[in-house]
């Protein structure tokens, strides 16, 4: 097995505030800020409350890979990068989550948009300290979060012996969706066909959290349900504001971009 690039580690900004929150939740919280605003949707004046899904991205007429990135129609995937500064490869994974979710937890009306907003508020889309995703979704070098020692953050023990974030004594958020070890363990899957199940691959991560957030709540589909399902992965309202900003735009920007090539 090939050794994987020197890891980037993230300066976590936030703190858990509360025991239940720092286990069952998907990611340890942080906002980002390092400059490297990858994609980053333009500050509202006053954050929305939520944002509505976004409309369904159209499917691929046949699928151009074996993962959930092979799901959508790759014009879509180009018109809608270019209008939002989402990497193509980062929005096909979301886009591609969000369609396999739809078809099977049509319920839970999970918008690309939302699994956007929150890969840009985590890693932004991958990049983070210059980090990027290969062409088979693998983001190198690998993102890892601090330390969870308890100082400024959640004490969380090592569960994974450091075999994801390499610290065999504290857990570290890991991948572009900042997924903490014990977590992804409890959502693990391979979402890009690779036959291997990793949160450093982003179709992976991706789809990790689409699962996650249609278990944490019924559905993304109104206000009350969005925001306990994104207070479910960070309960901080910092954090809840960026989403909900950044996933409003993302729509936007979808919209505008679909309106062109009608």
């Amino acid at each position: 097995m090939t050794a994987r690039p020197a890891p980037l580690v993230l300066a976590l900004v936030g703190v858990v505030g509360a025991a239940s929150i720092a286990v069952a939740v998907a990611l340890a919280p942080r906002v980002i800020d390092d400059g490297t605003d990858a994609g980053a949707p333009p500050a509202a004046e006053q954050p929305p409350r939520w944002a509505e899904p976004a409309a369904l991205p159209p499917a691929a007429p046949a699928p151009t890979g074996p993962g959930v990135s092979g799901l959508v129609d790759p014009a879509w995937v180009e018109a809608v990068a270019a209008a939002s500064g989402i990497s193509e490869r980062a929005l096909s994974a979301y886009a591609g989550a969000a369609l396999a979710k739809h078809t099977e937890r049509p319920d839970c009306t999970l918008g690309w948009n939302t699994l956007a907003a929150i890969g840009w508020v985590e890693s932004r889309h991958g990049s983070h300290g210059g980090a990027s995703i290969a062409d088979d979704g693998t983001v190198s070098p690998p993102i890892i979060g601090v330390a969870l020692d308890g100082g400024s953050t959640a004490l969380i023990a090592d569960t994974d012996g450091g075999a994801l974030d390499g610290d065999p004594e504290f857990d570290r958020a890991v991948g572009p969706m900042q997924f903490i070890p014990g977590s992804w363990a409890n959502w693990v899957i391979d979402a890009s066909g690779d036959g291997v199940a990793d949160p450093h691959n982003i179709d992976d991560a991706a789809l990790a959290a689409a699962n996650y957030l249609c278990r944490a709540v019924p559905t993304l589909g109104d206000e009350q349900s969005w925001r306990a399902g994104i207070a479910a992965y960070n309960a901080e309202g910092v954090y809840l504001d960026a989403v909900a900003t950044a996933s409003a735009e993302y729509a936007a920007a979808a919209g505008r971009a679909t309106a062109v090539e009608q």
